[in-house]
């Protein structure tokens, strides 16, 4: 299990990072709405994510106060799996807002956080990870909420197939990112990880957007408070708390737990973007929190 950053009890650290990683899924939840909103393409927009969180990530590193606790030293390979995991979160971020523009926001989201079977799937085979019933029903019931979520759709609007398939290949890199944050923990504390990440996420996704030929300047204020937005609450904040409790819970258990935001973004996109609420789709929600209750307990 990865090194805790703080000196708690072994079931408090559990829950407070348990906590950190459902307001983190939220904050990030978000981003789907401000990528909407975005006067700018998918791809620019996601480069400006990492791009402009980068300042507020580098003062946190430099005001956060001490670890209490000494890391390993960090080797070669721990440098190389930081910046791979910026290229994964870069996949992660390119695939997922083209996804937001060829489908509905709460499509997209549940798509992307498949990445629970991803990574569930790669634990087991690859990495011979212990995986209990009750995990296995609790990923199983969030699944099945997330289907009733995202409604018919899939099924009944052609049109949005395409933007569902990027949300898929989104859950891989998504997987994969949790994964090498999960192996960096040990290594490394969550400012330093979210900071060298998002730079090389910011390296990755700026020549695709520039080829893109998307816009790359917001033309008004609120263009610009838009992706502010985007960096400062969906991941300088947002992402903060998704590492910072990938140092507590394994990453298939965090997987699980992002499923928390299709549901964010269901309800924001109620509000802000008029998008309906059905009464499967809060059935759904509801199921998904059931489903990490459980989830929460089978996870070795």
């Amino acid at each position: 299990m990865p090194q805790s950053d703080f000196s708690l009890p072994a079931r408090r650290v559990d829950t407070l990072a348990l906590a950190a990683l459902l307001v983190g899924a939220v904050a990030v939840g978000a981003s789907a709405i401000f990528v909407r909103l975005s006067e700018l393409g998918p791809l620019a927009s996601a480069f400006y994510r990492p791009f402009l969180a980068v300042p507020v990530v580098w003062l946190w590193l430099t005001l956060r106060p001490k670890a209490s606790s000494q890391q390993r030293a960090a080797s070669v390979k721990d440098f190389g799996l930081l910046f791979l995991a910026g290229g994964f979160f870069a996949g992660d971020l390119a695939f997922w807002h083209l996804s937001l523009h060829h489908t509905s926001v709460a499509n997209a989201t549940l798509f992307a956080n498949s990445a629970a079977i991803v990574v569930v799937l790669a634990d087991r085979l690859l990495f011979r990870r212990s995986i209990g019933r009750e995990f296995t029903t609790g990923l199983a019931l969030a699944l099945i909420g997330g289907a009733c979520l995202a409604g018919g759709s899939f099924a009944l609007n052609p049109a949005n197939l395409l933007g569902d398939f990027y949300g898929v290949v989104t859950a891989l890199f998504l997987g994969s990112y949790l994964m090498a944050v999960e192996r960096l923990r040990p290594v490394f504390g969550t400012a330093t990880i979210l900071l060298w990440t998002s730079i090389g996420t910011s390296a990755v996704l700026l020549p695709i957007a520039l080829v893109s030929g998307e816009t790359m300047i917001a033309m008004t204020l609120s263009g610009w408070i838009v992706l502010l937005a985007l960096a400062w609450v969906s991941h300088a904040a947002g992402q903060g708390f998704v590492v910072y409790a990938l140092a507590h819970l394994p990453a298939g258990l965090a997987a699980v737990g992002l499923l928390v935001e299709p549901v964010a973004a269901a309800v924001l996109a109620f509000f802000i973007l008029a998008e309906p609420i059905t009464a499967w789709q809060t059935v759904g929600g509801a199921i998904i929190l059931w489903g990490i209750f459980i989830a929460r307990k089978g996870y070795a």
